[in-house]
């Protein structure tokens, strides 16, 4: 699941943005409205976290054109305002879901993850194949009765495996649909400032410390210049 913040308040963007990467999402985070409409016109976002206050171009402006797009991007709107007027403003701009600000952050997770389900294709509550386990709830996993301890990373990439049902998985999919802007290299290496997405070779070292981790027989195999299929 991939999110996109878009908050001017840097801090409470990053901490946000922090946040939801530890529920599992991949997550992106601008500052403006005008890099908000960027990236939401490069990425197929599945929820923007939308700042109405933006600048350089009003978040009520981004709404509008996100949804005259006819983009399947779901819209949870953030405001310092808490009146039923402005809520109705933004609910009517096109906005799928309303949170004012302070908020409880388990119920910001939750109403994002409430908004992907609308959209998405339903997948089981638990997933198997070739001995392997995955629970997408309490996002667990096991292999022949031996639990993993698998990184977020690595049980997305795993999840997105199972989900393929023994198709091929390219590398450019992994990518859009795991990780964000400032995925770290690999598990345990620090996140990069830099705003460029991350290239082919991060999903080649999370692949590897999967199929580790996964032990033998080797189940996931290259399928070359494509990707991975399990």
């Amino acid at each position: 699941m991939r999110v996109l913040v878009a908050e001017d308040e840097e801090i409470l963007a990053e901490l946000v943005a922090t946040g939801l990467r530890r529920a599992g999402f991949a997550v992106d985070t601008v500052y403006s409205g005008d890099a908000a409409q960027a990236y939401l016109g490069l990425h197929d976002y599945d929820v923007v976290v939308l700042d109405r206050d933006l600048p350089r171009v009003h978040g009520d402006d981004v709404a509008r054109e996100l949804v005259a797009s006819g983009s399947r991007t779901r819209i949870l709107m953030l405001t310092a305002a808490a009146s039923t007027e402005d809520r109705v403003a933004g609910l009517d701009l096109g906005a799928d879901d309303y949170i004012s600000k302070p908020f409880e952050f388990p119920e910001l997770v939750s109403r994002v993850r409430a908004l992907r389900r609308r959209t998405a294709r339903p997948v089981p509550p638990q997933l198997e194949r070739y001995g392997i386990r995955l629970d997408t709830v309490r996002r667990s996993a096991s292999r022949d009765g031996r639990e993993l301890d698998l990184s977020p990373k690595e049980f997305t990439v795993l999840q997105l495996l199972l989900e393929a049902d023994g198709g091929t998985v390219g590398v450019e999919e992994l990518l859009e649909r795991a990780w964000d802007a400032n995925a770290a290299p690999s598990p345990g290496a620090p996140l990069r400032p830099s705003r460029e997405m991350p290239h082919s070779g991060v999903v080649v070292d999370c692949v590897g410390t999967l199929c580790e981790k996964l032990g033998e027989p080797a189940v996931i195999r290259t399928v070359q210049g494509v990707g991975y299929a399990l």
